[in-house]
């Protein structure tokens, strides 16, 4: 941790004085200038602020993105940044991540820790019962965990999706997290509703969202609609297909599902809607010519 301390957010600080302006008046001077929100007209820039965008760019953050996506880095300290750092270290992350997850979620930069970050380590640990050791791995794979307030979202998804039918607690922490980060009434409902108005009964939505957790997260508009309406139309296919085989809307519409609808009318072939889409192309290919030979 004292090596990450030397060679991250204070490293500017332990240079040779000349060396320290001198990567302070070039590097930064260069960030600002793609920085929209500084204009080269900004001149009075302090050594501090220059510190903190060094510090950002160090740890491979986009400092112009981060600054635009959360103004209270504006009046950060060197010394906040620093002290979530640490506190994310101790527990397991290590600095190569931080690139990816500040990246997504500069809000963690300025986030509490006694009353943010730390109770989302407590809901890892006691609600999701992830172990320490493995905190990294939930982290990398939703880093929008952090930035989620445990009693208004996190608890409530998890209460929600329990009630559903995901009991698999590991599947949940290290599989589908990103539904924990998904709002109950703006997103899970919505959703579980969008399937049954297509027909199918309250229990066959939620089955089938047990096996394709993944139809939580696409879009009514851009992924649900015109695929179903591919489907029912085009394609004259039943609900029961769907029920079968949920993943159907996990697969491109214009690069999959159209080309090897179209493929399989034009070869008189009908094969199952699983088979159709999961095959690799070279299968795919082989199923219709020994239907065609």
């Amino acid at each position: 941790m004292s090596s990450f301390h030397s060679s991250l957010c204070f490293s500017v600080q332990k240079l040779p004085s000349e060396q320290h302006m001198s990567l302070l008046s070039t590097k930064p001077k260069s960030i600002l200038q793609k920085n929209p929100l500084y204009q080269p007209t900004h001149k009075n820039i302090s050594l501090q602020f220059k510190e903190k965008i060094l510090c950002l760019e160090i740890m491979g953050v986009d400092s112009g993105k981060a600054l635009s996506q959360n103004p209270c880095l504006h009046t950060a300290s060197l010394h906040t940044i620093h002290s979530i750092i640490t506190f994310l270290q101790s527990k397991g992350l290590h600095q190569k991540d931080f690139a990816r997850i500040f990246g997504m979620c500069p809000r963690i930069l300025t986030s509490d820790i006694r009353c943010e970050l730390n109770p989302v380590f407590n809901f890892l640990s006691k609600d999701l019962r992830v172990p320490e050791s493995n905190f990294r791995r939930v982290i990398n794979k939703c880093p929008r965990l952090l930035i989620c307030s445990v009693k208004d979202q996190l608890k409530p998804a998890l209460f929600y999706l329990q009630r559903l039918g995901f009991r698999d607690l590991h599947h949940l922490a290290y599989q589908d997290p990103i539904l924990l980060v998904s709002s109950v009434e703006n997103t899970l409902i919505p959703k579980l509703e969008y399937l049954v108005s297509l027909g199918f009964s309250r229990n066959e939505a939620v089955e089938m969202t047990l096996r394709c957790p993944g139809l939580f997260t696409f879009s009514i508009d851009n992924n649900f609609k015109p695929k179903f309406e591919y489907f029912s139309q085009e394609m004259g296919g039943e609900l029961d297909e769907l029920m079968e085989f949920p993943q159907y809307f996990a697969f491109s519409l214009e690069k999959r599902i159209k080309p090897r609808h179209i493929e399989l009318v034009q070869s008189g072939v009908s094969i199952p809607l699983s088979l159709m889409l999961k095959t690799t192309d070279e299968e795919f290919k082989e199923m219709i010519r020994q239907q065609t030979g």
